[in-house]
């Protein structure tokens, strides 16, 4: 039949489309996780098969100040210093915790079978309860001379925290020995996020210097309580991502995990603001006796009403209440326990004499009460408590004083704010309650795409492995379908089929040798032996003959 046919080669094209798709994937494209660059070298340098590619992003020196990965255990030695300090104006509290460098993800690794390997570590610290500070100096100088200021670095919690900060310092030029470093170190910024009980904050706060006497003031990030799920970054145990971008035109932005939670301006969104008021509130002055700050008072002609009973109660006895019929007032609600046994231990002359402690009376669950019966209170309609006269407008309101002001003496304008001390060098400077506190990816750049390059070489990689263990069938199928595109097409192709077999099934037209002739009507088509009983011929139509109609009728064959 035709219907089959055509079937038949729907579906063959199909499965042709199919597998052309496949051999070009076979033939085409390389898998993510086994891709090696080409200037690895030799065949025999690739990644082994359940670990993830991982190379440490190399970048010019020109194009950062700081970039810390952690990655080269020999060149972190060198280049970061651990106090030897003690916290200011204290000999006993000494920066004594420990870090070390711990792997962030054993499947993130660059593993070579017949070379070196290059794993992905990060800096921990280890102990509970302790101050830690290290530091590190910067390639040279960042000056804010019009170029924007990058921070950039990973957090991970690993056991929650109690109460400790995870936040870094960009120590102001000069900093001098960071073997000194302490909590009094001079720095110009300080970011990063902060937890003690359940209070949360992502702080931002600059040191801003007075152009008037040359004084250094923290300026805060009025908005740092309100970053919406910052208390996750602290109880999930996963990887977090941070950014800070200052610019010249003074605007800022900060984001956590690749989502804008903060931006602004350094002169509007921070506490104190940077330039003061240009008028304060006189010191000097003080509220005259007679300013009469009440917009009411009582008025002074008003009288109490004659028929006012202050005497009245608020509440009274209900005088339609009648005692239930089944009340018993002469038991008592509670009984003392007839099963209660006096402790073995008791002594009278230290417990006093033993009672029974009581129970509720049995024969009162089945009746409306026991005792006393006494009417309910009701609202007394005579109450109408202490009179009091009505207010009227003040005619002596001077309205709410306020002390004069006056010019501020401290006022200063300063523009740009964007212009801070420079710096030299960063640092941790923590006091941490729970331990393995890590850190990862320092950067400190002038380039929003040199951050943007190095977190999705580090940073997402870590993302990708933590989601694929958590991610269901479906979402792990339509990201490993986005870095194989080719497969929307196989998907597209595997759900046309079935749609078009069902369309070729309902809609192709059947040949006439299907249609069963058994179910035609004698009269749709004229037969031969029809044409010869009621004398129709070919070409010319002859009236149908009524008497012959009539017969067949009679008959049944009709």
């Amino acid at each position: 039949m035709k219907f089959d046919s055509k079937m038949r080669s729907l579906f063959l094209l199909s499965f042709l489309a199919v597998f052309a798709a496949f051999r070009a994937e076979d033939t085409g494209v390389e898998s993510d996780e086994l891709k090696v660059e080409e200037d690895t070298g030799a065949d025999d340098q690739k990644l082994i098969y359940d670990e993830i590619e991982y190379k440490t992003p190399q970048l010019d020196a020109n194009m950062y100040f700081v970039y810390e990965p952690f990655d080269d255990e020999t060149k972190f030695n060198e280049r970061w210093v651990k106090s030897q300090s003690t916290k200011a104006g204290s000999d006993e509290y000494k920066y004594n915790g420990e870090w070390a460098l711990h792997e962030s993800n054993k499947r993130l690794k660059g593993k070579l079978v017949s070379n070196s390997e290059t794993r992905d570590r990060s800096l921990v610290m280890e102990s509970k309860a302790r101050h830690h500070a290290i530091g590190t100096k910067l390639l040279r100088n960042f000056d804010f001379n019009g170029q924007n200021l990058v921070v950039q670095y990973e957090v991970q919690f690993k056991n929650g925290q109690e109460c400790g900060g995870a936040y870094l310092k960009l120590l102001s030029a000069p900093s001098g020995n960071l073997n000194s470093l302490n909590d009094k170190t001079p720095y110009s910024i300080m970011f990063g996020p902060d937890k003690c009980g359940n209070e949360h904050k992502l702080h931002f706060i600059f040191m801003h210097k007075n152009p008037l006497n040359g004084t250094l003031r923290e300026i805060h990030w009025n908005k740092m309580n309100s970053v919406n799920k910052l208390d996750e970054v602290v109880k999930d145990g996963k990887w977090h991502i941070f950014r800070l971008v200052v610019r010249p035109d003074n605007s800022f932005e900060i984001q956590m995990d690749k989502k804008v939670v903060g931006k602004g301006s350094l002169l509007e969104d921070f506490s104190p603001p940077v330039n003061p008021p240009k008028e304060i509130d006189d010191p000097d002055d003080r509220k005259p006796e007679d300013w009469d700050e009440r917009e009411k008072v009582p008025d002074p002609e008003a009288v109490k009403p004659e028929d006012w009973d202050e005497n009245e109660p608020r509440k009274i006895s209900d005088p339609k209440a009648t005692k239930p019929s089944d009340w018993l007032e002469d038991e008592p609600e509670n009984i003392p326990d007839p099963d209660a046994v006096k402790p073995a231990d008791w002594d009278p002359d230290m417990d006093g004499e033993w009672e029974p402690p009581l129970i509720s009376n049995p024969k009162c669950a089945k009746v409306s009460g026991c005792g006393p019966w006494k009417a309910p209170l009701i609202d007394n309609p005579k109450y109408k408590g202490k009179w009091k006269p009505p207010l009227i407008d003040n005619p002596n309101y001077k309205g709410k004083w306020a002390p004069r002001k006056i010019p501020n003496p401290d006022f200063f304008d300063d523009p740009n704010p964007y212009k801070m001390l420079p710096i030299d060098a960063l640092a941790f400077e923590l006091w941490i309650i729970s331990s393995d506190v890590a850190f990862d990816n320092i950067l400190i750049t002038n380039s929003v795409d040199v951050a943007n390059s190095v977190l999705d070489n580090t940073y997402q990689l870590k993302k990708d492995l933590i989601d694929a263990e958590s991610d269901n069938w479906l979402l792990k199928t339509v990201k490993y379908t986005n870095k194989h595109p080719w497969l929307w097409v196989v998907y597209l192709i595997l759900l046309a089929i079935p749609l078009i077999l069902f369309i070729g099934y309902c809609c192709v037209t059947p040949g006439k040798g299907s249609r069963d002739i058994g179910h035609e009507k004698k009269y749709d088509t004229p037969a031969e032996d029809d044409s010869a009983r009621f004398g129709i011929s070919g070409d010319e139509p002859s009236p149908i003959n009524r008497e012959e109609l009539s017969k067949e009728s009679s008959d049944g064959n009709v």
